[in-house]
């Protein structure tokens, strides 16, 4: 079956993180992505090792499963053209240059949509194109301590601590996902493409969420809590006896129900936590007595009582763990896909499970310029002219 996206072309001129991960979102679900790398570089994230698997950077796999891949030198006169040609036949082009540079390559939107009216280009920023920092730099780490995340994460008292994963990165590529997708829905109306813009600064406000409304209604600015929630009690990791367990108590029913199937029935109905904002109230007491139980337990033992009564709960587990869990495994989270110079190579799978129109793994991620020969054939490059480019250093 063939994808929802299928029949769109998508021209990437993006490198690193957001703009890979925007472009792969659209390539999973069937669209034809020309990811534009520069000739003999490439993708920054190529150099990304450790770790690697022959020689290529896991970390680059990980953002251009579905690509093609060609090379060209976008300071070259020629090597614009060729984008220009790319671009009458394209339905998106993805960029995630700084601000400018598109312009100066003769690239920019205001020079695209006169050759292609239809093309929706969306430009992937660290601060947003327009406004005093539109110039500035920036990167994931950089956006977790500029958006506050790094304010609410880690323990009470301690140092400042980035999230494991690159989540402004990641999450500023979702939404720029979407605002692609949205802006062809848009297009199927009206006829034309337009331009659409996702940065990390938006993304990292917008992820504030329920921190961010309850700042503005109140003025107050919350802390570091570790694993624990700012307005749950009971909610977080505790303390066993052979390492952690989640316990995650989002109401007072549930309270009730976990103080009998841990047998604290004293705990129950105190008025201390017999409802969630006393619990928040009293949060370092309750924690502590409910931490010196956790501890004299084995975490199996707590999983299983809390699971059994209907409590959610559950282990802590590290990367390999998730990725061997057979709920994992049969989710079809983990494929394989023949690489030309790996064999056969394990990957991540696709999120969204669409019924009649499922996203797919078909192709592994490009080496350096795998696909520049084919695609500048198809745009009626001769292979003299192929060539000429080679030594020229167009592509």
């Amino acid at each position: 079956m063939a994808g929802p996206l299928e029949g769109i072309k998508v021209l990437e001129l993006s490198r690193t993180l957001a703009g890979p991960f925007c472009s792969m979102q659209l390539a999973d679900m069937g669209a034809e992505v020309v990811k534009v790398e520069q000739p003999g570089i490439g993708d920054e994230t190529r150099s990304y090792i450790p770790p690697e698997i022959n020689g290529e950077s896991t970390y680059f796999m990980s953002l251009n499963k579905n690509k093609k891949g060609i090379t060209l030198n976008l300071k070259t006169d020629e090597g614009q053209r060729i984008v220009k040609q790319l671009v009458k036949d394209s339905d998106v082009l993805i960029e995630n240059f700084r601000n400018g540079t598109m312009e100066k390559f003769g690239l920019g939107y205001d020079v695209l949509k006169e050759i292609n009216p239809r093309l929706v280009y969306c430009a992937v920023s660290g601060f947003g194109r327009t406004g005093p920092m539109k110039d500035e730099p920036a990167y994931d780490l950089l956006m977790q301590g500029f958006g506050g995340f790094m304010s609410v994460t880690g323990e009470a008292g301690g140092a400042p601590v980035r999230a494991g994963y690159s989540i402004v990165d990641l999450a500023t590529g979702l939404y720029a996902s979407l605002g692609v997708v949205l802006a062809l829905l848009a297009r199927e109306k009206s006829g034309k493409g337009q331009y659409v813009e996702s940065s990390l600064l938006e993304t990292i406000v917008s992820l504030t969420n329920y921190l961010g409304q309850g700042v503005l209604a109140t003025g107050k600015v919350p802390g570091r809590l570790g694993s624990a929630h700012p307005n749950l009690v009971p909610y977080q990791a505790f303390e066993t006896k052979d390492g952690h367990v989640i316990i995650a108590v989002p109401n007072d029913w549930l309270w009730r129900k976990m103080c009998v199937a841990l047998e604290l029935h004293d705990l129950k109905d105190h008025p201390k936590y017999a409802v969630n904002v006393n619990r928040v109230a009293n949060r370092e007491e309750l924690v502590g007595i409910l931490t010196e139980y956790t501890k004299s337990k084995e975490s199996s033992e707590i999983i299983e009582r809390l699971k059994g009564a209907g409590i959610p709960s559950g282990p802590i587990n590290d990367i390999a763990q998730l990725l061997e869990h057979p709920q994992v495994q049969y989710r079809e989270m983990i494929q394989e896909v023949e690489h030309p110079t790996i064999g056969m190579l394990k990957m991540l799978g696709v999120p969204l499970k669409l019924s009649d129109t499922p996203g797919s793994v078909r192709k592994a991620p490009p080496l350096l310029s795998e696909n520049t020969d084919d695609v500048l054939t198809t745009l009626g490059y001769s292979l003299e002219d192929i060539a000429d480019f080679k030594e020229k250093g167009i592509i």
